[in-house]
């Protein structure tokens, strides 16, 4: 909704499409009366929505938008730079992957502030969660924010595949004719996005200069004031401890498939002994089996994130063996400690083997790794992993007997 106490809201509040026709409003666009709520010539309408053939097309009446303002290319959505709790339980359910492909905002131009035709045009992914971290990030400064088609995906990987790139924006900025809102021709556009953008290009196509802003948003503030300068931290990536820890939920929620099926697969073949099938031997045996993997599980996709400029080893899956064989070495002194020689050799090497397949899955989330390393690596690693867990099955089947 765009104004909780509007005596002209919708009945739906949000998630409202330009198809949507909204026939309660008090202030019909063909009544010209001077009662009406809402007076035509008020800057930011944020009193009732617009209706329908005010509706500029393309864009959703979201939580985040709290007005519109008129510019001589019609009517833009203002929106909001503080971020409200439907936006944090966004990004924590991102986190999860849950939701993912449906996490987007429509592309298209956006304001925040109050705009001008002198304001700087900001460049951003239509991945909300780009998109939220970039307008909670300028706060009090007066800026368009143009937001083009890169598929749901974040600026950096969009940059990598394609949909973040010079096509694109030159597209977007002939679609919203950016051209007839500003007076000046320049675009501030992220500098990871660079990879996928040709400045000498984007200003043929369209007209526009390219300036490459500081790799964080929240930097975006001083690198404004000071004329579009940036220092040198801002264009240093970093790769913090928490960095890499916001990322480990990410590693988890792609693997929760193969994980309930594994589980599964244990429960059965943990049952298979000398008795031909016992469903006791089944729940000690496949559990077991369970705990062992969630501890490979997790020292791959946490611990070694977490750890990871400190681990001996310059390729992701020998850094994952490290934690891997410590964690299976205590799991085999404490909870396994009676389990038998071969119970613990195949604890040693399947708790290992996943611990360095997961840790080496976290190339994709790393500034550390290149394409033709990771593939070098893959080749090397995934056929040890694959014999490490093969023999690991072959030694606990043969425990049972």
């Amino acid at each position: 909704m765009l104004h909780k106490d509007s005596c002209c809201a919708p009945k739906v509040a949000t998630n409202v499409t330009t198809s949507t026709e909204i026939t309660d409003s008090c202030c019909p666009p063909a009544k010209k009366s001077t009662d009406q709520c809402c007076p035509p010539q008020q800057e930011i309408k944020s009193c009732c929505p617009p209706s329908k053939d005010r509706l500029k097309a393309g864009y959703r009446i979201e939580s985040f938008v709290k007005g519109w303002i008129d510019t001589p290319i019609g009517e833009i959505p203002v929106i909001d730079s503080k971020l409200q709790a439907v936006d944090y339980r966004g990004r924590i359910a991102m986190r999860w992957g849950i939701g993912r492909d449906k996490y987007t905002v429509t592309p298209g131009l956006y304001a925040i502030g109050s705009p001008d035709e002198k304001s700087e045009v900001l460049v951003s992914a239509n991945y909300k969660l780009s998109f939220d971290v970039l307008r909670s990030s300028v706060g009090a400064i007066d800026a368009w924010i143009l937001v083009i088609d890169t598929k749901g995906i974040n600026v950096w990987c969009a940059a990598g595949k394609g949909t973040f790139g010079t096509d694109e924006i030159i597209r977007c900025v002939h679609m919203v004719d950016l051209q007839k809102l500003v007076k000046h021709r320049r675009l501030v556009i992220p500098q990871l996005g660079a990879p996928g953008v040709a400045a000498h290009l984007v200003k043929k196509g369209c007209g526009f200069g390219v300036i490459y802003g500081p790799v964080r948003a929240t930097d975006l503030p001083d690198f404004l004031a000071a004329g579009n300068q940036a220092t040198t931290s801002m264009r240093r990536v970093s790769f913090s401890l928490q960095d890499r820890t916001i990322l480990t939920p990410v590693e988890i929620s792609m693997l929760r498939w193969q994980i309930l099926y594994v589980a599964l697969a244990l429960l059965l073949l943990g049952g298979i002994g000398s008795d031909i099938f016992d469903f006791s031997a089944a729940w000690t045996r496949g559990s077991g089996a369970i705990v062992a993997g969630f501890v490979g599980l997790l020292s791959g996709t946490v611990l070694t994130p977490m750890l990871l400029p400190w681990l001996p080893g310059r390729a992701f899956s020998i850094k994952g063996i490290w934690i891997g064989a410590g964690a299976a070495i205590l799991l085999c002194l404490s909870l396994f400690s009676e389990s038998g020689f071969l119970n613990q050799i195949a604890l040693l090497l399947q708790v290992t083997a996943i611990s360095s397949y997961t840790a080496m899955n976290f190339t994709g989330s790393s500034t550390y790794t290149s394409p033709s390393g990771v593939e070098k690596e893959m080749r090397l690693a995934i056929p040890c992993h694959l014999a490490a867990s093969g023999i690991a099955l072959i030694l606990w089947l043969s425990a049972a007997f």
